[in-house]
């Protein structure tokens, strides 16, 4: 089961987020979010963690949903699973989106 963990104190570490959530259950993976994007590798004050089972996961939510970690209070909820590069899904929109549109121009020859 995927956890999203929100409003996370930019001080809070890998090992503290998995400290909390291995009293409920097998952790199977921890990753806070940062800015490697842009250079900083600045937290961005969310991560997710992987627990083994969905029920560890359900009791790990109901437990730590509005605790106060770091003296933030943090936001717990399922998550949808992380990406996965090998399963990426390419999205092909059209339709009557008017940036999707081709644009014509008529001319009028006399």
């Amino acid at each position: 089961m995927d956890i999203y963990v929100g409003n996370l104190s930019l001080e809070t570490t890998e090992d503290e987020l998995r400290k909390e959530f291995t009293e409920f259950g097998e952790v199977i993976s921890v990753t806070i979010m940062d800015d490697k994007y842009i250079g900083s590798g600045q937290p961005r004050g969310y991560g997710y963690v992987q627990m083994a089972s969905k029920s560890e996961g359900a009791t790990a939510i109901a437990h730590l949903e509005g605790k106060k970690l770091r003296n933030r209070i943090i936001e717990v909820v399922e998550s949808l699973p992380l990406s996965d590069k090998r399963r990426t899904v390419s999205l092909n929109i059209r339709g009557n989106s008017r940036f999707n549109k081709k644009r014509e121009r008529r001319y009028i020859v006399n």
